[in-house]
């Protein structure tokens, strides 16, 4: 097994010889991450695909343009997050020259998810390098074609010294957090994420925890239903629901709930034909063990108005919306993390925020 405390240890050489400090070391290396989404997208979208079946359209978007459109920011404001931030005296600092110069932390770890395998293992990393620091980057391993390939294109092409890649399962993660860090970034579960607080709690870490959670969505009776229930179908399918801030369930009255039902037909046709699994736009789960996951809240919460059907082989849960859902029923107790969207009805928008409060 890697001897994690060497390649932290190295990370942290590099940090104190000051190379990460330099501003157009950093801009080499953001210029370099750059080149590696440039030259390499075709391999990465392969591998998006035999991970998550994702679309090339959906996986150019949502994982590479907007990972490209990081790191031009970042080249762009380079120079000005650099500079000493001037900021008003009070009476204690009035004979003074008064600023805010930002440091960077030293050595950070980057804990990647397997929903966006690119994007999210990579954004914090443009963060790091922009902001001076090292970073110990480790993918997800569920997500293990993008995992190989990460690990291969960021040795690469960026410097080994101070972004090194760790591969491996939950026991890596856990003797990574053992690692005294400056700074942890993790996007994931709450479960997980619990862990990881525990972690940075021991040396104080400061830390960012990207988690999910159940995110509501409430139809009024006066909206516009055709557009409303297009941006909710989007918001919940791209993915197949593998997003963290997707829509996870459906506030409404038992009228709206109609006009839902009878325009989501409509759009899953438009969208995936009379046959969503031959549809080239949808994804699948990511493994068996969320597919059995899925599968068991939609055959124990409420009953199927729309879709339902799933294959295991392929990995496939078609478009699935849920009526007559109860609060206690067992898909409201955890995020969904799939293409399954419950509707529980309420009758005003007061009833649907004192449900979401309680929550």
């Amino acid at each position: 097994m890697t001897n994690f405390s060497q390649v932290v240890e190295r990370a942290r050489e590099a940090f104190r010889s000051g190379r990460t400090r330099n501003v157009e070391f950093r801009r080499n290396q953001l210029r370099s991450l750059r080149r590696l989404l440039d030259e390499n997208q075709l391999d990465i979208l392969d591998a998006l695909y035999a991970d998550l079946h994702k679309s090339k359209h959906e996986a150019t978007i949502l994982e590479i343009n907007t990972l490209r459109a990081e790191v031009d920011v970042a080249l762009f404001n380079l120079d000005d997050w650099v500079k000493p931030q001037k900021v008003s005296k009070t009476i204690p600092t009035i004979m003074e020259s008064v600023y805010i110069q930002y440091e960077p932390y030293g050595v950070a770890l980057v804990l990647g998810a397997w929903n966006y395998p690119v994007n999210l293992l990579l954004t914090p990393v443009v963060g790091a390098i922009a902001a001076g620091n090292c970073c110990i980057i480790k993918p997800s391993e569920v997500s293990r074609s993008t995992e190989r390939l990460m690990a291969q294109l960021i040795s690469k092409y960026l410097d080994q010294d101070c972004f090194p890649v760790v591969c491996g399962g939950p026991e890596v993660a856990g003797e990574l957090l053992k690692e005294r860090f400056d700074y942890i970034f993790y996007t994931g579960s709450t479960t997980v994420g619990r862990i990881v607080r525990e972690a940075a709690n021991k040396y104080l870490t400061p830390c960012t925890l990207e988690m999910g959670g159940k995110s509501p969505a409430y139809v009024d009776d006066d909206c516009d239903f055709s557009i409303a229930t297009k941006r909710l179908l989007w918001g919940k399918l791209v993915n197949v629901g593998q997003t963290c801030v997707a829509p996870d369930y459906i506030l409404c009255s038992k009228s709206a709930q109609e006009r839902i039902l009878e325009e989501a037909e409509n759009i899953l046709f438009q969208w995936y034909g009379d046959d969503p699994r031959s549809s080239p736009d949808l994804g699948r789960i990511v493994n068996r063990k969320h597919f059995d996951r899925i599968m068991k809240l939609v055959q124990s919460s409420g009953e199927i108005a729309f879709g339902g059907e799933s294959f295991e082989d392929d990995l496939f849960i078609a478009p699935t919306l849920l009526i007559n859902v109860k609060p206690s029923d067992p898909i409201m107790q955890e995020e969904i993390f799939g293409p399954v969207l419950p509707i529980l009805n309420v009758d005003s928008v007061d009833e649907a925020i004192a449900f979401i409060n309680d929550r």
